[in-house]
């Protein structure tokens, strides 16, 4: 799979748990969790080669995967990362709030989602 394909399966799986999470659909929720989890892993198993892939969808459109690329992102692109987290952060409800965990998180020293 190539690193683009990842990117692209690690924003389709943010999408879809966001949607199944809006549908109370717990089970489905925590698939694509595992799904996007499991893509970042394999972009982190190419070193900064595939976190600089993932680092496109700071940009997406939709903020869930812009908030949870940038969750993932905290270490290798803390200033822009940093940027989508304060930016989201900013509005109400769910994906804000995990905007507002993350920046806590990484403040806190407690962030580990892409140890060195």
């Amino acid at each position: 799979m190539t690193l683009e394909e990842l990117v692209e399966q690690f924003a389709y799986h943010v999408q879809a748990e966001t949607e199944a999470g809006w549908r109370g659909d717990v089970k489905a929720a925590d698939k694509h969790v595992k799904k996007y989890t499991a893509a970042f892993k394999k972009l982190r198993d190419h070193g900064n080669a595939g976190r600089d892939a993932l680092a496109v969808l700071l940009e997406h459109p939709r903020m869930d995967v812009r908030v949870t690329a940038a969750a993932c992102l905290l270490r290798h692109r803390t200033a822009e990362a940093k940027r989508v987290l304060e930016e989201a952060a900013k509005g109400e409800g769910m994906i804000p709030f995990e905007a507002q965990q993350a920046l806590q998180r990484w403040e806190e020293g407690t962030w580990a989602l892409d140890p060195e």
